[in-house]
């Protein structure tokens, strides 16, 4: 099943999901983001940390819990955790959840 697929079929669960974690404005981006996903694509999700209070083990817990839900190959990522230029080259594409 190709991403995009997955998230139409269960997004209200992933939001309920994200919800429980200290973190918010969750935006996806790359091929399911631009229409070019696959079914060997993976969901690239970037969402803003509670400062202070997230952790990389959050991050972690959350993407195992999402890719359990979907099916698919879940990256969950925080601004602060991408080079410059990536979130320069993803900035135009980020679609909110």
């Amino acid at each position: 099943m190709r991403p995009s697929e997955a998230l139409a079929k269960h997004r209200d669960e992933v939001l309920r999901i994200i919800a429980r974690y200290p973190v918010s404005n969750p935006r996806i981006f790359g091929s399911t983001a631009r229409g070019e996903d696959t079914e060997g694509s993976d969901l690239d999700i970037l969402v803003e940390p509670e400062f202070g209070v997230t952790t990389f083990v959050h991050l972690g817990e959350l993407e195992a819990e999402l890719q359990q839900v979907l099916g698919v190959g879940v990256d969950v990522v925080t601004p602060g955790g991408l080079l410059d230029t990536v979130a320069k080259r993803i900035r135009p594409e980020l679609s909110a959840l």
